[in-house]
């Protein structure tokens, strides 16, 4: 009797000729899956202060901006260096240039700064204007396409009228400004330097002089007033001779230094409004100096200028 026929067995899959295959290219599959993740880097790119997270197989810190789609303009700043080799966990900063057309204390120039607000970009530029005027706020945001900035700085300026003396701390654009600050009235006519539309630096000594109503003519402008000054009193203009008294450059007594409409005392004025008022004198004496400056009045008057012979007049003929 025969018995029953068994049934085939199964296959064993490790008995396959292409189990070996396919072990190896399992283990390939996963190296490579382990060397891919190996290769991907987790980077941080800030630009002007937004968080970028960018994840890549970039090796250089420009790779990965490109990645990121960050193009760089002329003056960004990029830490680190655009060539330098990106680690996994690195954080790039890329901050932007920025043009910035700035008037400080009356001069104009202008600047490319990576700062984004008002406050960091004067800081960049190493400005503090303590106590100064801006005209915008430090908070305020510095556009990428840039902006124009008007700084005044708290300057010390003179004011000079006679014998007022004033000093003052001010952030004023123009003379005119600080005249209305300190409350100087001026009368028709009156002379100032500098001009009232001028902007007033650091230092600036103000001068004004009361109205010049008499014109000097032109043969007593070019008389010699300053040998004159330096005869009188050696050029200084707060010259002082207690035996009259006599002041200032051309040694003015007080009644004759009120006639030619001179106010306060000779010596507080400025050298121009003391050497006008000599030219009036010299206008009110008609020309008789000698009555003012008996000693030194000759130096108003150079002398000719000598006449050399021809050089090419033989020397015999020099002699007598």
């Amino acid at each position: 009797m025969r018995g029953k026929r068994r049934a085939p067995r199964p296959p064993i899959p490790w008995r396959s000729p292409w189990a070996p295959v396919v072990c190896v290219a399992g283990a390939v599959a996963v190296s490579a899956i382990v060397a891919v993740s190996a290769l991907v880097k987790d980077v941080v790119v800030v630009v002007d202060g937004a968080r970028k997270p960018v994840r890549g197989f970039a090796g250089t810190v420009e790779e990965v901006l490109a990645d990121a789609g960050v193009s760089l303009g002329f003056a960004d700043v990029v830490r680190p260096a655009t060539q330098e080799t990106v680690s996994d966990g690195a954080t790039i900063e890329v901050r932007r240039a920025r043009p910035l057309t700035l008037t400080l204390d009356g001069r104009t120039s202008r600047h490319l700064v990576t700062a984004t607000n008002v406050g960091d970009a004067l800081a960049e530029l190493d400005i503090a204007p303590a106590g100064g005027r801006l005209s915008a706020p430090p908070s305020d945001v510095v556009p990428l396409e840039g902006m124009e900035l008007t700084v005044d700085t708290r300057r010390r300026v003179y004011v000079v009228a006679g014998s007022t003396r004033l000093a003052s701390r001010t952030t004023a654009r123009t003379v005119r400004e600080v005249l209305r600050q300190k409350r100087i009235a001026l009368s028709p006519g009156s002379q100032v330097h500098p001009p009232l539309g001028s902007f007033p630096q650091d230092g600036t000594v103000i001068t004004i002089t009361p109205p010049r109503a008499t014109p000097i003519p032109p043969e007593v402008a070019v008389l010699d007033w300053q040998s004159l000054a330096l005869c009188e009193s050696g050029g200084d203009p707060q010259a002082y001779n207690p035996e009259g008294p006599y002041y200032g450059l051309y040694q003015f007594s007080l009644p004759m230094w009120q006639v030619v409409g001179g106010m306060g005392l000779p010596s507080t004025w400025p050298e121009d409004e003391q050497t006008y008022r000599a030219q009036l004198l010299y206008q009110h004496v008609n020309g008789h100096w000698k009555g003012q400056w008996p000693t030194c009045g000759p130096h108003l008057f150079p002398p000719p200028p000598s006449i050399s012979p021809p050089s090419d007049t033989p020397r015999a003929a020099l002699r007598p």
